[in-house]
């Protein structure tokens, strides 16, 4: 978990070599902080508190740097109970550092999901008329005049922070149950009928909440993800983010298929001629689908588009998403691309607090 500015913190350089996709995260928040800054000045120096906090949150078994409640077989422990942890780490966070006024979130795998659970937790409904904030209190003149412009009336906060980025990679938002959703199990029938009688076994409850049979009194927990819940208001959180963002592997992914990443229905993926390299920069971006959501869905919808997977999707396309679809189909890297996603083989970390 990382403070920083307005975009991915200026306290935080991230190297890579070889540019995965991920690199563009970093240069499209950097870009972001330059239009919203007058003349593209970074407003970040040494002795100024980072007034931006970025949670990078891992998924199952991994840790890489990123917020310290859930890692190795704490991963195992279910989306919820992670999730309610990441909130809880979140808020101590904040507490300690009252100069933060914006929060994003970039996750990966398993942590997206988490990190949905999370937001759905710290999200607060805000008045249209209540004058902007900080961690709830009001600004005064003294304090507004060194923050950057344009925070304007507030509708909901996370946290008590202002919502910018939302960015999952390579994220299971449809659970991983269904033909090709797990991808290493070849889309074989019957592999792919024993997977959910085994998963916990092998992940605990998060594999319960992957495949989806947590159903012991109510809905599954995913199913529940999709719209507001009681006091957990996921849906609500996810649409107070200025910017939400889903980066998908289009092949060679065996841990998470295409369709679940993107929240996607089978006839929407993206044909192959469709997938080109534009931007020599990030050779691995193969398609940019900009601020959809609400999608039509023509032809005959089989079983599964009726049931459960086509009531996620419809849930959460409540709200836009930004899909960043990528291959590394000519990459030494590619039979690993659920991992190459979110960092090349050589990088180079360091973070420092100011």
């Amino acid at each position: 978990m990382f403070p920083g500015n307005w975009s991915w913190p200026p306290d935080f350089i991230y190297r890579r070599r070889g540019g995965s996709s991920f690199n563009r995260i970093e240069d499209d928040l950097r870009a972001e902080a330059s239009s919203s800054v007058g003349g593209g000045e970074d407003v970040y120096n040494d002795r100024a508190k980072p007034e931006h906090l970025v949670i990078m949150v891992n998924g199952i078994n991994g840790r890489y740097d990123c917020s310290a409640c859930n890692y190795a077989k704490l991963t195992f422990d279910g989306v919820d109970t992670m999730g309610e942890r990441l909130a809880e780490e979140v808020l101590s966070v904040v507490s300690e550092n009252p100069r933060m006024r914006k929060i994003s979130f970039v996750a990966h795998s398993l942590g997206g999901l988490v990190a949905r659970y999370a937001i759905g937790s710290l999200y607060k409904s805000v008045p249209k008329s209540e004058p902007s904030c900080i961690n709830g209190n009001h600004l005064n003149e003294e304090n507004t005049n060194t923050l950057m412009p344009s925070l304007g009336q507030c509708q909901g906060k996370i946290a008590g922070l202002e919502p910018m980025n939302f960015v999952t990679v390579a994220t299971p938002h449809l659970g991983s149950i269904g033909h090709k959703q797990l991808p290493f199990l070849c889309g074989l029938s019957f592999l792919e009928k024993s997977a959910p009688q085994t998963a916990h076994l092998i992940v605990g409850r998060s594999g319960k909440h992957l495949f989806l049979t947590d159903n012991d009194d109510k809905k599954p927990l995913l199913l529940r993800m999709v719209n507001d819940c009681d006091d957990l208001k996921f849906i609500s959180a996810l649409r107070v983010f200025k910017r939400r963002v889903a980066y998908a592997n289009a092949n060679y992914d065996h841990m998470v298929g295409w369709r679940t990443s993107s929240i996607r229905r089978q006839s929407e993926l993206p044909k192959a001629d469709q997938l080109v390299v534009s931007d020599i920069t990030y050779p691995h971006i193969v398609r940019i689908e900009r601020e959809s959501s609400h999608y039509e869905h023509n032809g005959v919808p089989s079983e599964v588009m009726l049931g459960w997977e086509e009531e996620m999707i419809r849930g959460l396309t409540q709200v836009s998403w930004e899909r960043v679809d990528v291959s590394f189909q000519k990459s030494r890297q590619r039979f690993i691309a659920h991992n190459t996603i979110q960092a090349s083989e050589e990088v180079l970390v360091e973070f420092r607090w100011c």
